[in-house]
């Protein structure tokens, strides 16, 4: 493998930090594992970087990087009741469900537009609109750092939960996920439960999938800024799940409260409308800040490092707990 030393990462993750590691791999084949394997085994820290979507990185990291860049998308099996697709990790996400729809393997299409790679989807279990990566996840092919080996998860085996998966939740450096396997149902049918998609008078009646991709891009369009244009790392923090009866109380005082109920006396509250009304809307932190248009969403204007980030997550998760005793915990994960 190609080490490369003192490597600049402000241009592989989305909030644009200012970043540098120690050392760096590009990963693109399976028959680089057992050289990565002996490098852990050596006592060797290692981090695996896929899109940099949903990280926020420290100006310094003491650790050999695995910059994840593998290619390759496969049709494995196709049954009455799905396709099963297989697609490498270092797969670009978007054009990966792109592809898929242009093959006429639909299922995805509600999570169009979603930064970062493949491999990645299923650390973060990325949803939206309706769909959690979850339900269409057949089994993800991972290399276990512990083990020495490479391993075929299950779904069930991955430990999915709201924006979470095993993955996540392990010690940095468990896992290389190495290519996710998908299974994409027949007879295809739409989700459009979501309010951002139901009310769309043109996806009323049956719309066909390419009709669904197009809809969900030009939403998230219009609700978040492009990384390319303005650094980001999309939704910053999760919609918190508290019990129905606490979101009943704070309706009381908080009428608009956004909320979607999610069974067994539960709900999600939208985190970006608490958020906004606590004044966070559109403000600046020095390089950093909130989106004008989606409270959700932080910003780095140029210049900005993890501990502005830190700090300007720190301050409005205090006024959220402080105006409406509801707790937020932040999506993207802190590398140190």
């Amino acid at each position: 493998m190609d080490r490369q030393h003192n490597v600049d990462l402000s241009a592989f993750n989305t909030l644009g930090l200012d970043s540098c590691a120690r050392d760096l791999v590009v990963y693109e084949q399976l028959g680089q594992l057992p050289e990565l394997q002996a490098a852990v085994e050596q006592g060797e820290r290692v981090f695996v970087l896929g899109g940099g979507s949903n990280v926020v990185l420290a100006e310094q990291l003491d650790a050999l990087v695995i910059k994840v860049q593998s290619k390759g998308i496969r049709l494995l099996a196709q049954h009455d009741d799905g396709f099963i697709v297989e697609a490498q990790a270092g797969e670009c996400w978007h054009d990966f469900v792109q592809y898929c729809l242009q093959q006429g393997w639909p299922g995805l299409e509600n999570l169009a537009l979603i930064p970062g790679t493949v491999g990645a989807a299923p650390v973060q279990n990325i949803g939206a609109y309706g769909l959690e990566l979850e339900q269409r996840v057949h089994s993800v092919l991972a290399w276990s750092f512990k083990e020495g080996r490479l391993l075929e998860l299950s779904a069930p085996e991955c430990g999915f939960a709201y924006r979470d998966s095993r993955f996540k939740r392990d010690p940095a450096g468990s896992w290389l996920i190495v290519a996710v396997r998908f299974m994409l149902p027949r007879p295809w049918m739409p989700v459009l439960e979501y309010p951002d998609l139901n009310k769309q008078a043109h996806l009323a009646g049956k719309p066909d999938p390419e009709t669904i991709f197009q809809a969900v891009c030009d939403i998230r369009r219009q609700k978040l800024p492009d990384p390319k244009v303005l650094a980001n790392a999309g939704s910053f923090f999760k919609n918190p799940v508290v019990q129905t009866a606490q979101r009943d109380a704070l309706k009381q005082q908080w009428p608009d409260l956004v909320s979607y109920d999610v069974g067994q006396g539960r709900c999600k509250l939208a985190a970006g409308w608490l958020i906004e009304q606590c004044g966070w809307k559109g403000r600046t932190d020095g390089a950093v800040g909130v989106h004008d248009r989606q409270a959700l969403v932080l910003v780095n204007h140029g210049g900005g490092t993890a501990a502005d980030i830190g700090r300007l997550a720190t301050a409005i998760r205090a006024s959220v707990r402080e105006r409406f005793g509801v707790e937020l915990e932040q999506e993207p994960v802190v590398v140190a």
